[in-house]
């Protein structure tokens, strides 16, 4: 199965210092900066990677998991008999083909078909 890692999502308690840390501490990029105040959904990434992102949301929403495959359907048959489906393979309106599982603790898995 050929499976990456194509986005982690990772909770804060304060924006400002994550971004810090990913930005400066890191030395990440800043790819997308959406909502405002403590609500904000912030995406980084290491320089060079436009293929993996790390998004950091606040605490109150879920963990989500974002994994990316040449073959949606290959992966999608292998695991759902093993996982709980959530969504079997769509296309998307903005050009996206996904599924989505919950792994043993409840976490959404996504996976996305790389084009």
């Amino acid at each position: 199965m050929d499976i990456t890692i194509r986005a982690s999502f990772l909770p804060y308690d304060d924006p400002g210092a994550s971004l810090a840390f990913y930005r400066d501490v890191l030395g990440f990029e800043v790819r997308g900066d959406v909502g405002r105040g403590g609500m904000r959904r912030l995406t980084v990434g290491p320089v060079g990677q436009a293929g993996m992102s790390v998004v950091l949301h606040p605490v109150a929403d879920d963990p989500e998991l974002v994994l990316a495959t040449p073959d949606l359907d290959s992966v999608f048959e292998r695991l759902q008999a093993r996982a709980e489906v959530i969504q079997e393979p769509i296309e998307r309106p903005y050009g996206m083909r996904d599924c989505a599982f919950l792994d043993p603790a409840g976490t959404m898995i996504r996976v996305q078909e790389l084009r």
